[in-house]
């Protein structure tokens, strides 16, 4: 039995990074291979497993941290795989990608570290796939004939994906589309492999395959396949296909040559490690990069470009540095903008590759001689309006840039009108609470319906999406809906 007073007793522990140096010569993994499950067990020993588990409220899966957190430190793997894979379909995705503001909300965060939950989510979910805990769940024969119906499903990123898994095991016949030549949307060709490999979705994808799933890649819906000849097929249609349309940066000499959208760049990295060419067109390799933008997709870049060999790397934050601790507006349980390193700056520190410099606003791209990009101009942001403070104005060498601003919305395509979806004030498609856009059989999930998010939040809305279908088919479900659509992460 483990020792339940381990969160006065047991200090915080996360898994073990291969040396930041080594990372760099590859583009595996940042972790070590394999991890002790008695360490993990002692970690999860740390959960006081309190009444009121705020963990809770902060996933939107509503995942049962503190029971499978008890049984991990009682050394009961199956059965917290088990608990783990009851609200999450793709824990080995969250357990890599997900910030982990269950962590933020944890009862031990208030003044001490919180239990590691996403360490111990990640153990799990690894050791479910080693041990053939995590199999195939097709639906009975006698589900698929008594009352399975045909589902579109448009865009194979998480939410696309978790909508599909469950209609799917509940029994109906559903078809992934998707326009790119493989599946998994931006979990495929957005993240880097150092932060998931890609043989992690490929098994993923081949469980969905066993599963029942068809998947149609390489097809655009809305040109390849009208919409309404979409509508014709199925008895109901799932739009997930994110939120693609990107933000700009208005400045003079943002049609120079050299200067890119963080995705694309991290498109053709991706494309390289899938063999589809030998080199990237964007590559760093050589060259002084600048990125300008401060979240996720900034630090891939800077991980992907310190890989590619860049001479040096400098990233343009327009924020000002966080603290270091909850500042007093962002008290306990919501999760705080505070400062943070990621791999990807543990890197760059190694490599002495460049800095990292906060409150700078970009003012342009400079050209050479050649027409193409040499520097980058910004100056010192003003923190109240973030204009550019007098006297403050600086270049840093470029030979390419990259923007990495975030997401608006969905990108505007002709499905929209051909189904009779409209976009919202803010850029997402319209849509009731229940996850319907007002078209009859037509619903919205993930970041389309949401605008940009995170993947825990995108199963979150795959999941709550696919039992609004599988009601709308049946007039009742089974199906877990963990969210509806206006809700939103726990904040002040």
């Amino acid at each position: 039995m483990a020792d339940r007073m381990a969160f006065l007793t047991t200090p915080r522990s996360e898994r073990e990074r291969r040396d930041a140096r080594e990372r760099l010569g590859d583009r595996r993994e940042v972790y070590r291979p394999g991890e002790p499950l008695p360490l993990v067990g002692g970690q999860a020993g740390r959960c006081m497993d309190c009444g009121l588990p705020f963990c809770h409220s902060a996933c939107p899966l509503g995942n049962l941290v503190p029971e499978w957190n008890r049984l991990a430190a009682d050394g009961d793997w199956h059965a917290a795989a088990d608990r783990l894979l009851a609200t999450n379909n793709f824990p080995e995705f969250t357990g890599r990608l997900c910030p982990a503001p269950c962590e933020s909300a944890c009862v031990l965060a208030i003044d001490g570290a919180a239990v590691a939950i996403k360490n111990v989510e990640l153990a799990i979910a690894d050791r479910a796939w080693e041990q053939g805990w995590d199999r195939p769940q097709p639906a009975d024969r006698c589900s698929r004939t008594g009352g399975g119906r045909r589902v579109a499903v448009v865009g194979s990123g998480p939410a696309g994906l978790a909508a599909a898994q469950q209609l799917t095991r509940a029994g109906h016949a559903v078809t992934v589309y998707e326009r790119e030549d493989r599946a998994g949307g931006l979990l495929r060709y957005g993240i880097p492999p150092f932060r998931l490999e890609k043989h992690r979705l490929d098994r993923r994808l081949g469980q969905l395959r066993d599963e029942g799933t068809e998947f149609r890649t390489g097809v655009r819906v809305g040109r390849d396949v009208p919409g309404e000849e979409l509508r014709a097929g199925y008895d109901a249609v799932v739009v997930a296909v994110g939120a693609a349309a990107r933000r700009e940066l208005p400045v003079p000499g943002r049609a120079l040559p050299g200067v890119h959208q963080a995705m694309d760049y991290l498109t053709w990295a991706n494309r390289v490690d899938e063999g589809d060419r030998p080199v990237s067109p964007l590559s760093a390799e050589g060259r002084d990069v600048v990125i300008v933008g401060g979240g996720d997709t900034a630090a891939d870049c800077l991980g992907t470009a310190l890989r590619e060999r860049a001479a040096t790397v400098v990233q343009l934050d327009i924020n000002p540095r966080p603290p270091g601790r909850r500042a007093p507006g962002q008290p306990w349980p919501v999760h705080p903008k505070v400062y943070r390193e990621t791999t990807s700056h543990e890197e760059s520190g190694a490599a002495e590759a460049g800095p990292r410099v906060f409150a700078a606003t970009t003012l342009g791209f400079e050209p050479g001689p050649d027409g193409r990009l040499a520097a980058v101009r910004f100056a010192e942001a003003d923190p109240a309006d973030r204009s550019p403070r007098p006297g403050t104005e600086r270049c840093v060498p470029a030979q390419l840039a990259l923007l990495a601003l975030g997401f608006t919305g969905p990108e505007p395509d002709g499905l929209f009108p051909q189904l009779g979806l409209a976009l919202g004030p803010d850029g997402a498609l319209e849509r009731d609470d229940g996850f319907a856009s007002g078209v009859p059989g037509v619903f919205v999930a993930g970041d389309a319906g949401r605008g940009q998010s995170l993947v825990v939040w995108a199963i979150a809305e795959g999941r709550a999406a696919a039992a609004a279908v599988d009601r709308y088919l049946r007039g009742w479900t089974e199906l877990p809906a963990p969210i509806g659509a206006s809700a939103r992460a726990l904040s002040l």
